[in-house]
């Protein structure tokens, strides 16, 4: 129980990554905030397999102001809150030949969730945590992020790369006020999106490229996270993990 006293929002939780987060939050002892966007059942559903230990929010993250109203309403439930976990993201695809139009709401949409609505969360956190004695923030990335990405799905892997750089950039501004920060790069992880993948494409297209010959499951990012939120784990800040079997290194 070594998150025990510790309450956690997560936003994106009813996906496969998100469960796997909440679920081993919980299993270590914190309180966490359910973030969903539609899916009120699968919130609620998960909040009961956590014991009840928490509570379920719903926000629109494409919303620009639905973020800051998530902290807010987050942080009227518990009072505090002493971690972030940025995991809600989308992946779209435009084409650069798609009218102009089409290209640029791709681009915006895709920023806004998956990195705009960080970037609030991310400004109310930091003046939550100076309040409260300091706070740790985890951004769920991407090798995409890191490495680059194909070119129907740019928006996606530059979203990322940027999620990458204010995770740097808060580790080096506000780790002296004991404000921490971190990210995960995984590659490939067995969700709704990779069989999607897998059904077009097949598995060995999935798999070529990772040296251990398997994708990750949500519960190695759910573990690897809660292990992120332990107190003896400040030394972090400002890391980016990669979780993605051998497939790209730096």
């Amino acid at each position: 129980m070594t998150l025990h006293g510790q309450s956690i929002l997560v936003t994106g939780a009813t996906g496969a990554i998100g469960q796997a987060i909440c679920q081993s939050l919980a299993a270590e002892g914190a309180r966490v905030v359910i973030h969903y966007a539609r899916n009120r059942a699968a919130a609620e559903a998960l909040l009961a397999r956590i014991g009840g230990n928490g509570c379920c929010i719903a926000a629109d993250l494409a919303d620009p102001a639905a973020a800051t109203a998530l902290w807010d309403r987050a942080t009227a439930a518990e009072t505090r809150l002493h971690g972030l976990v940025n995991n809600a993201g989308i992946r779209s695809e435009v084409d650069v030949d798609a009218p102009l139009a089409d290209w640029q709401a791709v681009w915006d949409r895709e920023f806004r969730v998956n990195f705009l609505a960080a970037v609030d969360l991310t400004r109310a956190a930091i003046r939550h945590f100076r309040r409260h004695g300091g706070g740790r923030i985890v951004n769920m990335a991407s090798r995409a992020g890191q490495r680059g990405y194909s070119a129907n799905a740019m928006a996606y892997g530059a979203s990322k790369a940027a999620l990458i750089n204010l995770t740097k950039s808060v580790a080096q501004s506000h780790g002296h006020e004991g404000i921490t920060a971190l990210a995960l790069a995984p590659g490939w992880v067995r969700t709704d999106m990779a069989e999607a993948f897998i059904a077009q494409h097949g598995e060995a297209a999935a798999l070529n490229g990772i040296p251990i010959g398997r994708m990750a499951t949500p519960e190695e990012i759910g573990e690897l996270i809660a292990f992120a939120f332990r107190p003896s784990q400040s030394s972090l800040n400002g890391a980016v993990l990669d979780v993605n079997g051998g497939s790209y290194l730096r």
